[in-house]
C-alpha cells in the first residue's frame, strides 16, 4: 500500500511573523539587510515553536519556551551568521528580534501574552575590533594596480571607506546627488534611512575627482547607472561582495597579513580620529551611531594604544 505523503500544516506563528516583517518594512522602513536578519531569526524561532515544541498558537508560548530556544542556540557551536556576526552578537540580536515581535503582537492586540517580557537578555560581550595603522591603510590604497582599467574607481572606493568611515552598504548606495564636492562632504543615508553629512577629506576627494572625470563617464554609458556613484563594468551598481573583493585583492598586494574587511577601515577611521584628539560626540555623528555607547568601544582601543606607547617608550614601562 502506497502511503500518502504527509501534508505539511501551515505555521500560524510564521504567518504572524510575516505581518510583523511587513510592519518593519513599510511602517518602520528598516533596510533590506536588517529585514533579512529579522526574517532569518523569526523563521528559526517560529519553526522551533511549531515543529519542535508543537505549539499552535501565539498564546501557548511561555517564557520557559523562549528561554529554552535561546539556550539551545547559545549552546550550539559555530553559530556565526552569513552577515558576519559572532556568536554573542547573533544571540543578542535574536533575543531582541523575539522581544520586538511579541511586543508588536501585544500592541496590535493579537495577544495579551508577552513571554519575553520578564526574560533578561544575554550579555553582549564586545570584542575589541581589528584596526589598521595609518601606514597600512596608505599601503592598501597605493597597492592598487594603476595599469588596470578600474584602478581609479578602486582607489576612490578604498579612500572614501577610510576617509569617511562609511559602512559598505552606504558606499554602494551612494549617488552623484549625495556628493557635496564644493564643501568636501558626502550626504549619507545609514541604518533606518537616517541622514548624516560626513567630510571626505582632501586626499580622498582628489581620488574621487579623478574617477569622476577620467573613468565614470565611460562606464556609465554602458548601462543604466540610475545616478549611482560607483559602477561595475556593466554600468550598474556594485555589490557589497565586489567591495570586499577589491579590498581583499589590494590588501594582499600590500603584503598585509591582517584579515581586513570594509568594516576594519571604518574601525580604523574612528580609532585614528580619537587618537588624533577628536571628541567622542563628533565621531559618533560621523559614524552614524544612534547610541554613544556603541562609539565608546573605540575609547578602549585608544587606551590599549596608549598602554602600548607607554610600555615601549617609558623607562619603567
Amino acid at each position: 500500500m502506497i502511503k500518502e505523503p504527509a501534508i505539511k500544516r501551515k505555521n500560524p506563528l510564521w504567518e504572524l511573523a510575516t505581518e510583523y516583517l511587513s510592519h518593519l518594512q513599510f511602517e518602520r522602513r528598516l533596510s533590506n539587510n536588517t529585514l533579512y536578519a529579522y526574517k532569518h531569526d523569526l523563521k528559526k524561532y517560529t519553526n522551533y515553536m511549531f515543529d519542535e515544541l508543537q505549539l499552535r498558537s501565539i498564546d501557548s508560548i511561555q517564557s520557559a519556551h523562549v528561554e529554552q530556544f535561546v539556550n539551545i542556540l547559545s549552546d550550539t557551536p559555530n553559530i556565526d551568521n552569513k552577515d558576519g556576526l559572532k556568536k554573542s552578537a547573533s544571540i543578542h540580536r535574536l533575543f531582541s528580534t523575539i522581544r520586538g515581535f511579541h511586543q508588536y503582537l501585544c500592541q496590535i492586540r493579537i495577544t495579551k501574552n508577552d513571554p519575553s517580557q520578564l526574560l533578561v537578555p544575554p550579555r553582549l560581550t564586545r570584542k575589541i575590533p581589528t584596526t589598521l595603522l595609518v601606514e597600512e591603510v596608505n599601503q592598501i590604497i597605493k597597492a592598487v594596480d594603476l595599469s588596470k582599467k578600474y584602478s581609479l574607481r578602486d582607489q576612490a572606493i578604498l579612500s572614501i571607506l577610510y576617509a569617511s568611515g562609511l559602512r559598505v552598504t552606504e558606499l554602494v548606495e551612494l549617488k552623484l546627488k549625495n556628493l557635496l564636492i564644493g564643501e568636501g562632504m558626502i550626504r549619507v543615508f545609514g541604518k533606518g534611512n537616517k541622514e548624516r553629512i560626513v567630510p571626505i577629506g582632501k586626499i580622498a576627494l582628489s581620488y574621487l575627482n579623478l574617477y569622476l572625470k577620467e573613468l565614470r563617464p565611460s562606464i556609465s554609458s554602458k548601462g543604466n547607472s540610475q545616478g549611482i556613484l560607483f559602477l561595475n563594468h556593466r554600468g550598474g551598481k556594485l555589490t557589497r561582495m565586489s567591495i570586499w573583493n577589491i579590498l581583499h585583492e589590494n590588501t594582499l598586494r600590500a603584503g598585509i597579513a591582517k584579515k581586513v574587511s570594509p568594516h576594519v577601515l571604518r574601525h580604523s577611521f574612528a580609532t585614528h580620529l580619537l587618537e588624533g584628539g577628536a571628541d567622542l560626540r563628533s565621531v559618533q555623528e560621523m559614524l552614524g551611531h544612534s547610541d554613544i555607547t556603541t562609539t565608546q568601544i573605540y575609547t578602549n582601543i585608544d587606551k590599549i594604544y596608549l598602554k602600548e606607547i607607554h610600555k615601549e617608550f617609558h623607562p619603567r614601562g
